[in-house]
């Protein structure tokens, strides 16, 4: 009986911590559900390893989606951006909010656009700002009826290398080309905060605005959708997609692309829980 009140003594204190909203305290919650994990099948079996097993079945998980759903995903090998009338409010709520943000950075709206495959969906809302030659996009992804949003600023060089501030709440799902430097910042509370995140950025890797390409504002959906085609040929290369053996115009995730994916999973798990 003692063993069973240990177990719900951290069970309870798992759950009490979790409830708080600091980073550090939530941590520790999620420590204390894998020590309940590992003493409920120890208290049951006697055995070490039946522990280790039960806190092992947390990152198995993610396996089951990843085998399931993800190795039978098959997607375009070309993805063109077209133009997309704005998501209801139904769909989006908060896009006529983040649309006020940027624009009162002095950004202009460019355009709205987007792609859909089958039941993946996402939407560009793009605009740019002239005098810092950069581009802001709202992006919203949706699939099987749940959607997230983020936001994204991009600048581009002469050179040809991309730096990107966005607040992706998530780990990459396809490798960074190596001309892109991603600065991810989840936490960011307000655009004005992204894009004094941005110029940091830009500042803390000597890279002025006279260094970057003045870009023509409607033709970014289009110079978006070459970059989308790069990085899909980068990952063929890298082995993480593969042509599909029954449609060469469609890719899919090789055995090492869903070890890769497993490894953002894996860091999102700690990094969220």
């Amino acid at each position: 009986m003692t063993e069973f009140y240990i177990l719900m003594g951290v069970v309870v204190l798992a759950f009490g911590l979790r409830s708080f909203d600091h980073a550090v305290l939530r941590k520790a919650g999620a420590v204390c559900v894998l020590v309940a994990s590992y003493l409920a099948p120890y208290f049951l079996s006697g055995s070490h390893v039946a522990g280790v097993a039960g806190v092992l079945m947390w990152f198995l998980l993610p396996w089951i989606e990843l085998l399931t759903r993800v190795r039978r995903l098959r997607l375009p090998l070309r993805k063109s951006l077209t133009h997309q009338t704005p998501p209801n409010a139904h769909r989006f709520p908060h896009l006529s909010d983040f649309t006020h943000e940027i624009e009162t950075e002095g950004f202009t709206h460019v355009e709205d656009a987007g792609w859909e495959w089958e039941d993946l969906r996402q939407f560009f809302r793009i605009f740019y700002r002239a005098e810092e030659r950069t581009q802001a996009a709202i992006c919203l992804n949706e699939q099987h009826g749940m959607g997230f949003a983020f936001v994204s600023l991009t600048s581009r060089t002469l050179e040809g290398r991309i730096y990107r501030t966005w607040n992706f709440p998530f780990g990459q799902t396809l490798r960074t080309m190596p001309d892109v430097r991603l600065n991810q910042v989840p936490n960011v509370q307000s655009f004005e905060e992204l894009l004094a995140e941005h110029r940091d950025f830009l500042e803390r890797l000597g890279v002025a605005t006279a260094d970057l390409v003045e870009e023509n504002p409607e033709s970014i959906p289009e110079l978006m959708e070459a970059e989308t085609q790069l990085q899909i040929r980068h990952n063929i290369e890298r082995g993480v997609i593969e042509h599909d053996t029954h449609d060469p115009e469609k890719v899919r995730y090789s055995w090492r692309g869903l070890f890769y994916v497993y490894g953002q999973l894996v860091k999102d798990m700690v990094k969220l829980s």
